[in-house]
């Protein structure tokens, strides 16, 4: 236990730290941005950020996953908050973190597996679109320094990490060019223009909403959609960090963590949150790999906050939206291109239908969903073709079924076969095809007494073993006395 401890929260030290301050640098205009997308004071996000990384910090599935207020979930809350007011939001906010956490314990997580390769692709690279979509109001067509900023910004990240890595090159940034403009006096747009900074700590409260049954009915949609939403972005944010950091994480323990994070941020004012995959970028690109960057991120967002809010509110735009221009381009899986072209044509569609639908929406969860849905139906349509081959002889006719046999393809089953025929033998032989529902035992049904009306005597044979059983449940031929299992 002791070291894992160490391996997880003190391995990395120096890393960790400086890459914590870097993300609680740029957390607070995002989280600024979504508490206004919520149509809440400023604080709200700014609350949920320290709280969410604070808590998923010692609660969370992997280290250097970092979890705050994020736009996904912001956008759900604005019916919320618009016709009921931020204690509802409080409440649905916690109802939300329970949600999460039995969506933990009954191990939801096993449910990625589901998700394709195609759907990951897209869903990364339509979260760097939106990412850079997201900057752009902060530096087009503002002025000529916001311009002169953000180049300045782009060149220092790029260029000073190949000579100099002891400090991430995005806080070298942030602190020579917020210098710069304060003390060159140059008109820029500010941290402290998108709200205001309120230097006070959060405090524990109750929302104050009537604990009845009225109360549950309307929080419970929003919060059911906020669990779904902020557990299929936290699962996915994970498994991106597993393949940039080469590590495992416990997805169900992940699913937990955000549960319980939900839970404090929801009695400490905060808004629900999930993990923020650019953060998280942010974080792993700047060094930070272990619990303590998801810590300090969370501890200095609010030391910044109570103690340097007068220097935070000081910060140019330009500079942060140069550090998430980069970061948008760094997630960006620039090998997608030659994907389209070497993959399978369906796969290629599901990839371009998920960034289609995502950058469209502004919801991850809703491209996801659709890219999930497009897979199964290109899987169903290609398992879906099935042969029947018939072969005459002196007896009568022989059927060879191949394939697999379910809803999809039992018309094809069907339209295979010549019910024309009267006083045959008919052989129907499954050796080399396999039984999976109702639908493909009502369609051998249809076929086994389509023939014996015209007085056909019909043999069912090479069932395995499922498929015997399935036939031998649900079959109404069966009982007519055919006796299938002796073939």
């Amino acid at each position: 236990m002791a070291e894992k401890i160490k391996a997880e929260w003190f391995s990395n030290i120096r890393g960790d730290v400086l890459a914590g301050i870097v993300v609680a640098l740029a957390l607070i205009p995002e989280a600024i941005a979504f508490s206004i997308i919520a149509g809440v004071d400023p604080m709200v996000g700014l609350y949920a950020s320290f709280t969410m990384a604070v808590v998923i910090a010692f609660a969370g599935g992997r280290p250097g996953m970092i979890s705050a207020a994020t736009g996904a979930m912001a956008l759900l809350m604005v019916p919320l908050v618009k016709n009921y007011g931020i204690d509802y939001l409080l409440a649905a906010t916690i109802l939300t973190g329970i949600i999460q956490i039995l969506f933990g314990v009954f191990k939801v997580a096993k449910l990625m597996s589901f998700i394709p390769r195609a759907v990951m692709i897209g869903f990364v690279n339509s979260l760097a679109i939106l990412i850079f979509m997201a900057q752009v109001p902060h530096f087009i067509g503002i002025s000529t320094m916001t311009y002169v900023f953000v180049a300045i910004t782009l060149l220092i990240v790029y260029i000073v990490p190949r000579f100099f890595t002891a400090i991430p090159a995005p806080l070298i940034a942030i602190i020579v060019l917020t210098a710069a403009a304060i003390y060159s006096g140059a008109k820029l747009r500010t941290v402290g223009d998108l709200g205001n900074i309120t230097q006070t700590l959060p405090s524990f409260l109750i929302p104050d909403v009537p604990f009845t049954l009225e109360t549950l009915a309307i929080i419970f949609p929003y919060s059911i959609a906020l669990a779904i939403v902020g557990l299929l972005e936290s699962l996915l944010t994970a498994s991106i960090v597993d393949d940039m950091t080469g590590t495992e994480s416990r997805k169900n323990k992940e699913a937990r963590g955000q549960g319980i994070a939900n839970i404090v941020t929801g009695f400490f004012g905060g808004m629900a949150g999930c993990a923020m995959i650019g953060q998280s970028v942010i974080n792993v690109k700047s060094g930070g790999r272990g619990r303590l960057s998801t810590f300090v991120a969370g501890a200095f967002l609010m030391f910044l906050i109570i103690v340097l809010g007068d220097l935070v509110v000081q910060i140019p735009m330009p500079v942060l939206v140069g550090i998430m221009i980069m970061v948008s381009i760094g997630t960006f899986d620039w090998s997608s291109f030659s994907y389209l072209r070497k993959a399978p044509r369906t796969d290629a569609v599901v990839m371009l239908v998920t960034v289609i639908i995502v950058v469209a929406t502004h919801d991850l969860s809703k491209g996801v969903i659709a890219g999930v849905i497009l897979s199964a139906i290109f899987f169903v349509a290609k398992i879906s073709k099935i042969k029947v081959t018939e072969q005459l002889d002196k007896e009568g006719i022989s059927f060879t079924v191949e394939g697999q046999l379910f809803f999809a393809s039992v018309d094809n089953f069907i339209d295979a076969f010549d019910f024309s025929v009267e006083n045959k033998d008919i052989v129907i032989d499954f050796t080399s095809a396999h039984i999976w529902d109702d639908s493909a035992v009502g369609a051998i049904d249809k076929v086994v007494i389509k023939y014996r009306e015209n007085h056909n005597h019909v043999i069912i044979k090479g069932l395995n073993a499922s498929s015997q059983k399935m036939v031998d449940k649900l079959a109404i031929y069966n009982n007519e006395g055919a006796n299938l299992s002796a073939h």
